[in-house]
């Protein structure tokens, strides 16, 4: 029995693909690049149980033939085409369109032909853009994205859903809150870098710090982001369809501040940057999300505290010569 995982050479999938693999499941990693030589590194540990298949989600065909003759039970779809800024939604909209919705209807569609038991969509807390920030964001809550970007998660979450329904397979979403830590890097899907990606980035380099006053973020260690995908995707029974996956602790930037010195005392920091330095991630600001549906549910909670993961990336980034 084998599990698919869309977008496995990325970000966020190749840590979904390491966990899946060296928790025993044999992974068919579906990916529009073959994986570099940093990819097949970080995923060393679990490389026996990983097969790599180039294939673009956007061609049923290639998609066929890249699960022809194997047994998939179960589908992560992560691949996706993170478009956060406004000049790349206003410059790429039909690619988002493309690949964030037409690309879900065709691994649904896959999915039924092929008659997964459950297919799990890695959707994001965007869709709770313009909801009022004040107050925890619950699963329960309506929600009215604005921006492609959330527009195409939500659409997909209830594609899923109704795809589930009417063909007779489990499907769940889980929206992810501002995943960092290590293989973030730029590709030609994702071009907008986390604040952690910019500040670890000067840290390893030697850089001074601007920190510009800001938050609160929700940023989540994407090793914790990857064992709460597995402990959904293997879960028994799912009480709800749609799952919150976040730290779902408030971080300012005095937190932030703190935890890379923490994480790297050499760092130099600058408190008091003139109003010329970047705003980073403000896309991301305000939203933190009530965790404790998949707590209750499914007993997860991510580990990692920030200055634990922001030490792990660091490692990382030293470890694989990554100073970008």
């Amino acid at each position: 029995m084998a599990t698919i995982v869309t977008g496995g050479t990325g970000f966020v999938a190749s840590n979904i693909v390491r966990e899946l693999a060296s928790s025993g499941h044999e992974v068919v990693s579906i990916d529009i690049k073959d994986p570099d030589d940093m990819v097949r590194r970080y995923l060393e540990p679990g490389a026996s149980n990983v097969t790599w298949v180039t294939a673009d989600i956007l061609d049923a065909d290639a998609l066929a033939r890249a699960v022809d003759g194997r047994d998939v039970t179960k589908i992560v779809h992560a691949a996706v085409y993170t478009a956060i800024r406004d000049d790349i939604e206003h410059d790429d909209s039909r690619r988002i369109v493309d690949i964030n919705v037409a690309g879900t209807a065709n691994m649904l569609d896959l999915a039924r032909k092929i008659g997964v038991q459950r297919l799990l969509y890695v959707s994001s807390n965007s869709v709770y853009e313009g909801n009022d920030f004040a107050n925890l964001l619950r699963e329960d809550m309506a929600v009215q994205p604005r921006r492609l970007y959330g527009i195409s998660k939500y659409a997909s979450e209830l594609f899923a859903r109704r795809y589930g329904e009417l063909h007779g397979f489990e499907t769940v979403s889980v929206r992810l809150a501002s995943p960092y830590g290590p293989m973030e890097r730029v590709t030609g899907h994702r071009v907008v870098m986390s604040m952690t990606h910019h500040w670890t980035g000067q840290a390893v380099r030697g850089e001074t710090i601007d920190a510009v006053q800001g938050g609160p973020w929700d940023f989540t260690f994407v090793l914790d982001t990857a064992a709460g995908i597995r402990t959904v995707l293997d879960a028994p029974e799912l009480p709800h369809d749609v799952y919150n996956l976040a730290k779902g602790v408030p971080i300012m930037t005095n937190d932030m501040v703190a935890a890379i010195r923490e994480a790297h005392p050499s760092v130099t920091v600058n408190e008091s940057p003139d109003n010329s330095a970047p705003m980073l991630s403000s896309s991301t600001r305000g939203r933190v999300a009530d965790t404790s549906r998949l707590t209750d549910d499914l007993g997860f909670t991510a580990s990692h505290d920030m200055a634990a993961g922001l030490q792990a990336y660091i490692d990382w980034r030293q470890e694989y010569g990554y100073m970008v």
